[in-house]
């Protein structure tokens, strides 16, 4: 990765005194909050722009994060914008156009603000197969992660839908929360290894296309095919197409790994000076404990990155100061 030290810009570096931020934050999920918070901790001037579409906005509880298991999603995104305000961390509610090196940020409809580092924390979002009642029931009783809400649907009676070859995983790891799994193979061709894979976990394949989810009273009742065969149960997992929204990134050509994600060291910074991403948006398995922690390290690392330029700006102004240019 290169050293950020915003040559692009051209001339001297940005300083938060001149009216620039030292970091705009573009996502207010639970990687850039924490983010967020760690950087105004620091005393950075830092600014967060948030378009208000959390990815798990549909889910009504939050599981896997130590303190919180359990809790409503929205209520940490709340307690969050709360601690950065304490920090003078400044929230700006909209959408983010563009971002030019250098670093302007450009809001649609708005103004531009002035960065010296800039971090994308605009997660993804999840693509859902055209199967009626799936959008309906997403974040209810229609499911994606196991780890995240398998247990408190164990040991009823589940399924997962064919939709996509990550689905047999899935499927293969839901065994441990229920003895009653059943896979529809929907539109999936499963090869003879995954078909003996799924049998010897006990689980129960069902050949043909999904019709429709059945629901009742507001609560799903069962999966029911196009040749009019209904099979209950009681929850659905399907794994999702997920997009990462990264269209900043790309748009600055970020590097990306040959299959559509952005690629970044361990800190989040990415191939391009002086421009970090982190959580969702370069790591679709990253949970909201570990969404949180990668904000917490790619913090770490831009301060760090503004430090040596402080530093190298305060040395620079020294040795002028020396030769009496005062420049």
């Amino acid at each position: 990765m290169i050293k950020a030290t915003n040559d692009l810009a051209g001339g001297a570096p940005r300083t938060a005194g001149d009216g620039t931020y030292d970091v705009v934050v573009v996502g207010a999920g639970a990687a850039g909050l924490n983010a967020a918070l760690l950087l105004g901790r620091a005393r950075r001037k830092v600014m967060m722009i948030d378009a208000g579409e959390p990815r798990n906005a549909p889910a009504s509880h939050m599981y896997g994060f130590l303190s919180r298991d359990g809790s409503d999603p929205a209520t940490l995104l709340e307690l969050g914008r709360a601690e950065i305000a304490r920090y003078g961390v400044r929230l700006v509610q909209g959408r983010v156009e563009a971002i030019d090196h250098g670093y302007d940020v450009r809001m649609v409809g708005g103004p531009v603000f002035q960065a010296r580092r800039v971090l994308i924390a605009t997660g993804l979002r999840d693509e859902l197969p055209d199967i009626p009642g799936v959008r309906e029931r997403w974040g209810k009783d229609l499911l994606h992660c196991p780890y995240c809400h398998a247990y408190e649907v164990r040991d009823q009676p589940l399924a997962v839908l064919g939709t996509s070859p990550g689905a047999v995983h899935q499927a293969l790891l839901l065994r441990a929360w229920s003895d009653d799994v059943v896979f529809f193979t929907h539109t999936l061709e499963l090869s003879a290894q995954d078909r003996e894979r799924l049998e010897a976990r006990g689980l129960r394949i069902v050949e043909g296309r999904i019709g429709h989810l059945v629901t009742e009273d507001d609560r799903l009742q069962g999966v029911a095919l196009t040749d009019g065969r209904i099979v209950p149960r009681a929850a659905v997992f399907l794994f999702p197409r997920m997009v990462p929204q990264d269209e900043l990134l790309t748009r600055l050509g970020c590097a990306n790994d040959g299959n559509g994600w952005v690629t970044t060291d361990r800190t989040g910074r990415t191939s391009v000076d002086g421009v970090w991403a982190t959580g969702n948006v370069i790591d679709p398995r990253a949970q909201v404990v570990t969404a949180a922690g990668m904000g917490s390290a790619a913090a770490f690392a831009i301060n760090t990155d503004l430090l040596e330029e402080d530093v190298d700006h305060a040395v620079q102004r020294r040795r002028a100061e020396a030769r009496g240019d005062g420049r």
